[in-house]
């Protein structure tokens, strides 16, 4: 049975990344290349040159949620979950209407099997955004976590339940299918990655466990002066 982590989609490609910026952001050109930078930095592992790059540009416009997020990007690509879940938790606190925020929460809190959490952070980004599907999609399978571990305490409790023992072999045969389900380079197609919300869904700002969906492009700025906070 594959591990919470194993349920997740890869991350976004840096490349896409600067497309998505390119595509959503309104920023000076200046803004953008440091974000560019970043991300190409990231595309070839140099995560510590990504990252020096990053608190550089955070040095002078700290409240900045495009390079906050591609911060926490880096820090989950890093492995330093604690201080991956800390930043994406503070964008959520300054910019509460942005949902890929909360969606990378839920990704990181079900990559430690905390679904209780995983569950609320995808029911915020719902509320700030009905419409977003890969949450709904992340919050049905946080669910699905959910009844596989109802039902193997009900069935630990009780060996001889004949009813639960294929209710949980349903959930595990999906979980199973899913992980052996070929996935697509994050370089050359989104489809693996939580797509953001469209553009003009959003009040204009901000941007990896299990089948949850990562959501990696950076957020959209709230006030185009945002980054400059």
């Amino acid at each position: 049975m594959p591990t919470p982590a194993s349920l997740l989609r890869h991350p976004l490609s840096a490349a896409l990344r600067v497309l998505f910026l390119a595509a959503t952001l309104s920023v000076s050109a200046v803004y953008a290349d440091d974000y560019a930078d970043v991300s190409r930095l990231m595309r070839a592992n140099q995560h510590l040159d990504a990252m020096a790059k990053a608190e550089q540009y955070l040095a002078s416009k700290p409240r900045d949620p495009q390079m906050r997020f591609l911060k926490g990007v880096i820090l989950t690509e890093t492995g330093k979950t604690a201080d991956a879940i800390s930043t994406f938790s503070k964008i959520t606190e300054d910019y509460p209407e942005l949902p890929e925020p909360y969606n990378n929460l839920a990704v990181l809190y079900a990559g430690q099997s905390q679904f209780d959490k995983a569950r609320a952070a995808l029911e915020m980004a719902i509320r700030t955004n009905p419409s977003y599907a890969t949450a709904h999609e992340n919050l049905g399978d946080v669910y699905a976590r959910l009844a596989s571990q109802a039902y193997s305490k009900a069935l630990q409790l009780d060996g001889g339940n004949t009813t639960v023992q294929p209710k949980l072999a349903l959930i595990r045969t999906l979980f199973s299918a899913d992980s052996k389900a070929p996935q697509k380079p994050a370089a050359t197609s989104p489809t693996p990655v939580a797509k953001p919300a469209p553009a003009a869904a959003r009040p204009a700002a901000a941007a990896a466990p299990s089948t949850i969906k990562p959501a990696n492009p950076a957020p959209a700025t709230t006030p185009a002066s945002a980054g400059a906070k």
